[in-house]
């Protein structure tokens, strides 16, 4: 017997099931900040004077310290240029090219060997053949 006030009730104890979470989440991209933006953010946290402005800007921007120690080491080492972001990844090696062409050759001679000893092989079966049947290859 149920009583009506027993149906779902939120105080009865009785938990409606949630659907499951099927929402995608986008992955977080990585920021890059250019070099005026850094220099820009740089003078502005240096010019706050009043308590909790530093702070404030850092919330507004959505910046660590961290960030501004490291802009600041490199702008007081003259590294305007390391303050632009970079490129991530591999870096590109200068002798690429010369190690993509000792790579084609050595499939070139490993492929011209193989060609060779096939040649090799045919010639002797050609001069045992020659033999068996008491052909002279050495005159013309």
């Amino acid at each position: 017997m149920s009583l009506p006030f027993m149906k779902h009730h939120p105080s009865n104890g009785v938990k409606k099931k949630q659907p499951p979470q099927t929402e995608v989440i986008p992955k977080a991209k990585r920021r890059r900040f250019s070099a005026q933006y850094k220099l820009r953010i740089l003078d502005e946290y240096e010019r706050a004077t009043r308590p909790g402005e530093r702070g404030a800007l850092l919330r507004r921007e959505g910046l660590y310290s961290s960030n501004l120690t490291a802009w600041r080491r490199q702008r007081d080492q003259g590294q305007i240029g390391a303050l632009s972001p970079k490129k991530r990844g591999p870096k590109p090696s200068p002798d690429a090219a010369l190690i993509r062409e000792v790579t084609r050759l050595q499939k070139e001679n490993e492929r011209l060997e193989r060609k060779l000893k096939q040649a090799e092989l045919i010639i002797d079966v050609q001069k045992k053949v020659s033999a068996l049947l008491g052909i002279d290859l050495e005159a013309p």
